[in-house]
C-alpha cells in the first residue's frame, strides 16, 4: 500500500493529498509531526533512525516522527506512530508548529508543516523499537545535548536540529510537578 502525505497551504490547511515519495521528490509542503518524550529526571529520549529509512537514516533525532494519515487527528497520529516506532505508549500535547524546508537527500527535499508534540512520563517505560524504523535509541540528559549537536551537527537530523530549543522551552513549561 502506497503511503499517502496531506498537502497543506503555508498556513497548514489541507489541499489534498499526495504519495510520500512524490511530496519528498518534488519538495511540496506537507503535514508531518515530530515527538518528543521526556522522563523524570529531565533525559530526552531520542532514537538513531535505521540505516536502510528513505532519507536521513543512521542519523539521531527526536524519539519519534512521522506523518499523519489523511483525516487522521494529528495527537492520534501521534500516540499510534509513538507506539509503532518505539513500542510505547505515553500522554503527549502539542505544543506548537513551524514549517521548513531542507534537502535531506540528492533528490528528496523536506518541506513539512511539523507539529511538535512533547510527553512526560514519570518513570521510563520499556522501550522496544521496531527493528526497520530505529538502529539504536538513548536517553540523553538535556543539559548536554545542545553540546553534542553543536560538535556533531551531521549525526542530526535537520527538523530536530531546527525545532530542540523551541521543543525544551515547551517541556520546561509543561513538565510534570
Amino acid at each position: 500500500m502506497t503511503e499517502r502525505v496531506v498537502l497543506v497551504d503555508p498556513s497548514d490547511r489541507p489541499l489534498g493529498t499526495a504519495e510520500k515519495l512524490q511530496a519528498h521528490a518534488e519538495g511540496w509542503l506537507h503535514r508531518a509531526f515530530s515527538v518528543l518524550v521526556f522522563d523524570a529526571d529531565g533525559h530526552l529520549l531520542l532514537q538513531k533512525r535505521h540505516a536502510d529509512k528513505y532519507h536521513s537514516g543512521g542519523l539521531w533525532s527526536n524519539t519519534c516522527c512521522s506523518h499523519p494519515r489523511p483525516g487522521e487527528a494529528l495527537g492520534e497520529a501521534a500516540t499510534r506512530r509513538l507506539q509503532e516506532e518505539m513500542g510505547f505508549s505515553c500522554s503527549v500535547q502539542r505544543a506548537f508548529g513551524f514549517r521548513y524546508e531542507a534537502s535531506v537527500a540528492d533528490d528528496l527535499k523536506e518541506h513539512e508543516y511539523d507539529h511538535v508534540f512533547i510527553g512526560h512520563t514519570d518513570r521510563r517505560p520499556t522501550v522496544r523499537p521496531h527493528p526497520d524504523e530505529v538502529a539504536d535509541w538513548r536517553w540523553t540528559p538535556v543539559a548536554s545535548l545542545q553540546a553534542e549537536i553543536d560538535a556533531r551537527p551531521d549525526a542530526f537530523t535537520v527538523w530536530f536540529r531546527l525545532l530542540l530549543d523551541r521543543a525544551l522551552n515547551a517541556a520546561a513549561r509543561t513538565a510534570v510537578a
